[in-house]
């Protein structure tokens, strides 16, 4: 595969016709209608800044309180000045374009790097992560930072998605209702992206950037209507993003558009010194290139489901009624567009979870309803938790006493009423391994993620069937493909509605296109293909136009 020259990234796709005027509806305009009116001159990079400062007033700090976005970054406003004479090009993809990244994400300027955590509250970062420097190089206007689950969703047992004890709990825009009695969402937003995918959907940026080690970025895109891409592990550099397994980690774009996906994917990804899993990295020059209608003609997609075989039915067996029928209508959208659907289940020798691969944590959130029984998180993640994050506080974090996953351990405990609403089991345990990645059993772990879920997994499964792509449900599939470090692109499917027994308001379901290692730009076409064909987003209701 060509390897992008420096000088141009092959974004100049990115940089749309300026000369049809166009209407800007914010609360549902894709970027590239964004970077097309800035392109034009119909807007400034300053009113575009002032616009969403405005809805997130109106719809995140009052009207529903979503609470998406944690913090404003006190200079947009100055940065979008500066760039209010500049013009989307090849070389500033991004010009006068806000963008919000997720919270656990460093930013060198004046906002803290918290992770959602009262234990880094104020916390500063030495520098901006590598991203961010490519964001701010393509001339981004960094927004502010997105609220997250804390610590993305590794400090304890059954936390609710979206909630930290630094920014409070993120709401679904489709469905913002809390439960009466906990104050947790009825509807989940999402993984621990849900607020960078929150404030997508509810047009408070233009888009996000959100992180995944196993599931958070599609999760959220699934609940909130979105697209976005998790991509290969090494494709985006993980430098300067507080995290949980580097085994797995890596940050992506929330977007209203596939074809917005790939304008922001042509920015992220790229080789960085700082981390050496880019090393191997392999991309085209342009990630828009060849988005087309007639992509899914001849593609071999994989549903694995096998009415035949009800016991293996793994990833389609169990959906609800709802869940099905999006998933059935999107299979005939494929078909009517000419793909080949190959119905086969995965084998079991690639089902996630091989001896010695997860470890047992008691349960001691207060709020869960599964208190005092086992969890059973992954090894890999609670081993590499410690050794990784211990690096990035030391190599990354300024501005706060907290030196070491001990120390916030002890901050959390010595504040327990505020920080520890939840409780922090996953980080105890996390926190009682050497932190060197020595031990016999993590290695073991590893190793049997590797073999499950690559080798006897998505390989064997695509190999047997010769796929371009395996077609999940939601987000059903994120587990197989994050420990393989394989790409995912999710669109939106469709609607569904219920959680827990209650009936709710329609809130979105997304599909995902799956795949090998850098085939992110084959799986962008697919699913650009089907939602040409289907144009299933809608935004949330009660979210109008200031």
């Amino acid at each position: 595969m060509k390897k992008p020259s420096r000088r141009d990234a092959g974004i100049a796709a990115a940089v749309v016709n300026a000369e049809a005027p166009i209407t800007l509806k914010l609360d549902n305009a894709p970027m590239s209608d964004i970077a097309h009116a800035l392109a034009s001159g119909q807007v400034t990079a300053t009113a575009l800044t002032k616009t969403y400062l405005a809805r997130i007033e109106a719809y995140d700090r009052n009207g529903p309180a979503l609470n998406s976005v944690r913090a404003i970054n006190p200079d947009a406003l100055g940065i979008a000045g500066k760039l209010d004479d500049a013009r989307p090009s090849a070389k500033r993809p991004l010009a006068g374009i806000p963008i919000l990244v997720k919270d656990n994400i460093a930013t060198g300027d004046k906002q803290p790097t918290t992770a959602g955590s009262l234990a880094l509250e104020g916390a500063r970062a030495r520098r901006d992560a590598t991203i961010v420097k490519l964001l701010r190089k393509a001339g981004a206007v960094i927004l502010g930072k997105a609220n997250l689950t804390e610590f993305a969703n590794i400090l304890a047992a059954d936390m609710p998605a979206g909630y930290s004890s630094l920014g409070g709990q993120v709401k679904n825009p489709y469905v913002p209702a809390l439960m009466d009695d906990r104050g947790i969402p009825v509807v989940p937003p999402g993984g621990s992206s849900a607020g960078s995918a929150v404030a997508v959907a509810a047009g408070l940026c233009a888009a996000s950037i959100g992180t995944e080690t196993s599931g958070s970025l599609l999760y959220p895109a699934s609940q909130n209507g979105l697209v976005t891409v998790k991509p290969t592990v090494g494709l985006v550099s993980r430098a300067g993003i507080v995290p949980i397994a580097h085994s797995q980690d890596t940050a992506g774009p929330m977007t209203r558009t596939v074809r917005d996906a790939a304008m922001l994917l042509n920015v992220l990804a790229a080789e960085d010194p700082l981390d050496p899993a880019t090393e191997r990295q392999r991309r085209p020059v342009d990630y828009s290139a060849d988005l087309a209608t007639d992509a899914m003609r001849g593609a071999r997609i994989g549903v694995p489901s096998d009415p035949a075989d009800p016991l293996n039915d793994r990833y389609y067996g169990k959906l609800p009624p709802r869940s099905a029928k999006v998933m059935a209508d999107a299979i005939k959208v494929l078909e009517d567009l000419g793909a080949v659907i190959v119905r086969a289940n995965m084998p079991t020798s690639g089902w996630i979870g091989g001896p010695g691969t997860s470890m047992n944590v008691l349960n001691r959130n207060p709020l869960s309803r599964n208190k005092g029984n086992l969890a059973t998180p992954p090894i890999v993640f609670l081993y590499e938790l410690k050794r990784d994050l211990n690096l990035y506080l030391s190599d990354w974090a300024t501005n706060t006493e907290m030196k070491t996953m001990a120390d916030i351990v002890a901050f959390n405990e010595a504040n327990a009423e505020t920080a520890l609403r939840f409780g922090q089991d996953l980080f105890l345990a996390a926190n009682m391994t050497r932190g060197d990645l020595s031990e016999r059993e993590y290695k073991s772990a590893r190793a049997m993620d590797l073999l499950s879920a690559k080798t006897r997994g998505m390989d064997a499964y695509m190999n047997q069937h010769k796929l371009d792509a395996v077609l999940f449900p939601g987000a059903a599939g994120c587990v197989i493909s994050a420990k393989a470090g394989y790409p995912s692109v999710m669109v939106p499917g469709g609607f569904i509605s219920g959680a827990d027994d209650k009936d709710t308001p329609d809130y979105p379901l997304g599909v995902t296109f799956a795949g090998r290692a850098w085939s992110e730009h084959k799986l962008l076409r697919l699913a650009y293909a089907y939602e040409q064909a289907t144009n299933m987003r809608k935004p949330p209701p009660g979210l109008p136009a200031l």
